[in-house]
């Protein structure tokens, strides 16, 4: 794939693995510390991928979740079997999931939202997003240096979230859906108003808006996330996003894609 080996850098480090309605998982690096932001990919899947950057899940030291979906957190029984691995999630997620038997004996730690935690030499900031789930966060990631910020499930772009995402250099952000091509699709009515609401999912136009609220010189980097393969096209994505950023004096941006099919490129602070 030609993706650079994780211990090719000292920098703060992510790929997104996976992103698509059907699964998502982002690892995010530093030099002595890996997690896994999301599990929703299959176990496998998620194993062969990191294989590619050099690394494994066996060196993992946590998987941080945002929401309760199952695109989020498909693989967790499978990776909790195989490699005992953490989950760390606020209340609301937890308890969403112990519905569900296979999540019972999951190595649980729990976190509040709005307070820091730490992973090793990560710092993870959890904020709330509104979404259609228990307690969905997003997260800024730092290694002390540079901030990362993720948000791949939101409805609409709150004060908070925009706060919350300003000082970041990178950012994975969702960018859904072309709303013409969900609104003339085949998906029950219901279907789409569940994802054009305050707590669904962010459309192209959306994604755009809410990048362009926060660039300011210091982001370098925005990775599309979640983009439906049904109601959206990668072309549609990059460019409502590449063509807003332009106007708004914000060329500077290096936007780029995530795949349902394969990893993202790899973004390094230092380069």
């Amino acid at each position: 794939m030609g993706m650079r080996k994780y211990n090719d850098s000292m920098g703060l480090r992510f790929c997104v693995l996976g992103s698509s309605s059907s699964g998502n998982a982002i690892w995010v690096a530093s030099a002595t510390t890996q997690v896994l932001v999301d599990a929703g990919l299959s176990a496998r899947t998620i194993e062969h991928r990191l294989d590619a950057l050099g690394t494994s899940v066996s060196l993992i030291d946590a998987v941080v979740l945002t929401h309760e979906h199952a695109d989020h957190v498909h693989a967790l029984p499978v990776l909790h079997r195989r490699y005992g691995v953490r989950v760390y999630a606020n209340e609301g997620t937890r308890e969403a999931l112990r519905i569900d038997p296979r999540f019972n004996s999951l190595r649980w730690v729990q976190f509040i939202t709005g307070q820091g935690f730490r992973i090793g030499d990560l710092q993870f900031w959890p904020f709330s997003v509104p979404h259609d789930a228990c307690d969905p966060v997003g997260f800024v990631v730092t290694d002390g240096s540079v901030d990362v910020g993720i948000a791949t499930d939101l409805g609409t772009p709150t004060e908070l979230v925009c706060q919350r995402l300003r000082p970041c250099r990178a950012l994975v952000l969702e960018a859904n859906h072309d709303e013409m091509l969900l609104r003339n699709s085949n998906r029950p009515w219901s279907l789409k108003q569940r994802i054009l609401s305050r707590h669904g999912h962010l459309s192209n136009a959306d994604a755009a808006d809410l990048i362009a609220l926060v660039a300011g010189r210091h982001l370098s980097d925005v990775f599309l996330a979640h983009l439906s393969q049904e109601c959206n096209h990668p072309t549609y994505a990059e460019q409502a996003v590449c063509e807003l950023l332009q106007e708004r004096g914000c060329s500077h941006v290096r936007v780029h894609l995530t795949y349902p099919d394969r990893p993202s490129k790899v973004w390094d602070s230092c380069e």
